[in-house]
């Protein structure tokens, strides 16, 4: 039995339309089609239109869903796909997901390596966070905005520093924001999660056994987390349940943070000269 039949009543969510930016893979995916179980219109993005329609096509029995070619960095991809999502009908909640992330040594990267994560993490959460809520704003609508974080983001972390900065920033905003719009009907709040295995963040992150141990070892559960608890948080932030939480970014790590700021610190200590030649990007 998963969490969702454990809690949830089925249509939770129904009559919800629901964004999830970099929804056609990773967590992203999981958060749509756990919306979608429970009564939601989804709508996803993301940069590759092969992967959208496969994510779609794969999601479609659940529920009603849409998929959006959207590069987050250009706020004109960013105001032409909300305006075409609002030709439907107006969201009702917002989930910040996309995001870019590798491990390198802070001196090797490269002005195009740093925007390459500032730009979909930090630019992309703003674009997008600002074309929905003037629209939420102008037509006095009430909304839920859900961005996804990282453990690190309060801490900072070496060997993730473009990251740690875009993160700290999104956090920032999200509880900036919870201030200022709060008044107006619209809350704001994230999830901080530790690691949870998906395939695309698994192979950039922790792309050797030896690290996977290691960071297996610095939980103090001794595991990772699952898709479906991840799932099973976001659902409550953006249900009308959790309607007194606001500027709130909730750590879900097994109590990993606790056990030791900055997640990548100790396993990029660990990994040798050979180790980061191999972790390079191969050049075509």
């Amino acid at each position: 039995m998963t969490s969702e039949d454990a809690i949830f009543r089925p249509g939770l969510l129904k009559d919800k339309h629901i964004l999830v930016t970099g929804g056609g893979t990773g967590l992203g995916r999981a958060m749509a089609e756990r919306f979608l179980r429970l009564g939601a219109a989804v709508h996803i993005c993301g940069r590759r239109q092969e992967v959208l329609e496969q994510s779609v096509g794969e999601l479609r029995p659940l529920g009603p869903v849409h998929g959006w070619v959207c590069d987050v960095r250009q706020a004109e991809s960013v105001e032409r796909m909300v305006g075409d999502i609002w030709s439907h009908a107006a969201l009702d909640v917002v989930v910040n997901n996309a995001a870019g992330n590798f491990l390198a040594r802070t001196e090797e990267l490269s002005p195009r390596a740093w925007q390459a994560v500032t730009g979909i993490v930090l630019s992309g959460t703003i674009n997008v966070t600002m074309a929905v809520a003037r629209r939420w704003l102008q037509a006095n609508r009430p909304g839920i905005f859900l961005n996804i974080s990282t453990t690190y983001a309060s801490t900072g972390s070496a060997y993730v520093v473009p990251s740690a900065v875009s993160k700290a920033g999104v956090d920032a905003l999200t509880r900036s924001l919870a201030v200022e719009w709060g008044p107006r009907g619209i809350r704001c709040n994230g999830i901080a999660p530790g690691a949870i295995r998906t395939e695309g963040a698994f192979s950039r992150l922790l792309p050797l056994p030896d690290l996977e141990r290691k960071a297996m070892g610095h939980n103090p559960l001794h595991r990772f987390g699952t898709l479906d608890e991840f799932t099973s948080l976001a659902v409550f932030l953006v249900s009308d349940a959790s309607a007194y939480v606001n500027g709130e970014v909730i750590v879900m790590d097994g109590g990993a943070q606790l056990q030791g700021a900055g997640g990548f610190t100790e396993l990029g200590r660990s990994l040798s000269d050979e180790d980061w030649e191999r972790l390079k990007p191969k050049k075509k």
